[in-house]
């Protein structure tokens, strides 16, 4: 009973922390101002690593040269695709020339995985090498610039003096384990770091990134040493980030509700080999990390939910010898609403879908497993994503 009441004291508290961190990001996390212009006239390149993207990309490239703000080009650098990618580029360039209000297109071929590289660092790199601007603006080929994003990127260089700029874009979510899941990323961002330490603190340890979205200055990216510095990364975007803020460069992390939308995955089995790839490898292949945030959801996220249904369970079959008393029950419903609230605040400014809010739980298991699955992969050397198979770093 000791032990049990220690849980749901343990779940309120978190997520209570949770629920008061969740609103002081949504005050304080930017999203870039409408109509914002690059400082000293800097030029803009785009560029997209693409690999099997045959889905996404034709919308993903319209999308980069139709911007309010100008960009100087558009590069994708078709990695080796095999799905049709590399026809719908072709067609691309050939049946929409640039314009006034359209960026040039240019296509560069990927090669073969030199070694120690993996494949998006090396399609970055390569893209680097291809680009004439002095603003680099990363984007995933499943990434959908809006009309004003680069704008408000652009106004984030300016007024917090950034030398990079990296954004969570809002996430499409149409399946059931999309919806499920992919909320939990913003979640993840929002419920235990106070994100404006990201760009206030010079300490490298505060810090969060997302390569979906992340534009750095020509200078930043070369005198870090770009993606040739951290060319085994499967974790790019935290690696090279990491990397900048230790060398004393500013590190924007901004809310990309307003700059981009996303399909990020499709599937469940995008969802599991995706987010396998990153979560492990992410804090930094540590055993105890794990653990300790396996021990962190479980308890702020399941179990409030768990002791409430077990209290309602024991009134139904009228046990005697009942686990959750009165009181247990009430510390554990306050945990409960804690988590409900985060969910709704989450929910109402991500446009997240409010039934897997409801279903929360569920998808903090799911993520759970995930995580596991990911230690799996990452001890045994077998990290697969995008049809290769990386060994542990």
């Amino acid at each position: 009973m000791k032990m049990i009441k220690a849980v749901a004291i343990a779940g309120a508290c978190l997520s209570g922390v949770a629920l008061g961190m969740t609103v002081v990001n949504s005050l304080t996390w930017p999203r870039g101002k409408r109509r914002g212009r690059m400082p000293s006239r800097r030029n803009v390149s785009i560029l997209i690593p693409a690999r099997n993207e045959s889905n996404t990309i034709e919308a993903c490239v319209r999308a980069a040269r139709d911007s309010e703000h100008p960009v100087a080009e558009v590069i994708v650098c078709d990695d080796q695709s095999t799905d049709g990618t590399t026809e719908i580029l072709q067609r691309m360039q050939e049946r929409e020339p640039a314009t006034r209000h359209r960026a040039p297109l240019k296509v560069i071929q990927g090669t073969g995985l030199p070694d120690g590289w993996a494949g998006k660092p090396h399609a970055c790199h390569n893209l680097y090498k291809a680009a004439q601007g002095d603003v680099l603006l990363y984007i995933d080929a499943d990434t959908f610039i809006d009309y004003e994003g680069v704008s408000r990127i652009a106004s984030l260089f300016a007024e917090l003096d950034a030398d990079i700029v990296t954004a969570v874009p809002r996430q499409i979510t149409v399946g059931a384990a999309e919806k499920l899941i992919l909320p939990l990323l913003h979640l993840t961002y929002t419920s235990w770091f106070p994100i404006f330490l990201t760009w206030r603190s010079k300490d490298h340890r505060f810090l969060a990134a997302n390569g979906q979205v992340m534009a750095i200055t020509r200078e930043a990216y070369e005198e870090t040493g770009g993606f040739e510095a951290i060319k085994a990364a499967l974790v790019d975007d935290m690696e090279l980030c990491k990397r900048a803020k230790k060398m004393g460069y500013r590190v924007v992390f901004a809310d990309g509700d307003r700059i981009a939308e996303c399909r990020m995955y499709t599937s469940w089995t995008e969802i599991w080999e995706g987010f396998s790839k990153n979560i492990y490898p992410g804090l930094g292949a540590s055993k105890v990390g794990l653990a300790g945030v396996l021990a962190l959801y479980g308890v702020a996220f399941v179990s409030p939910y768990v002791l409430v249904l077990l209290h309602q369970a024991e009134r139904l079959t009228e046990t005697n010898n009942t686990l959750i008393n009165k009181d247990i029950y009430n510390i554990a419903r306050l945990g409960l609403l804690n988590n409900l609230m985060v969910r709704a605040l989450l929910a109402k400014r991500h446009q997240h879908s409010f039934a897997g809010a409801l279903l929360h739980p569920f998808g903090v298991l799911g993520l759970m497993a995930i995580a596991l699955n990911s230690a799996r992969w990452y001890e045994r050397g077998q990290i697969r994503w995008s049809g290769r198979v990386y060994a542990s770093q």
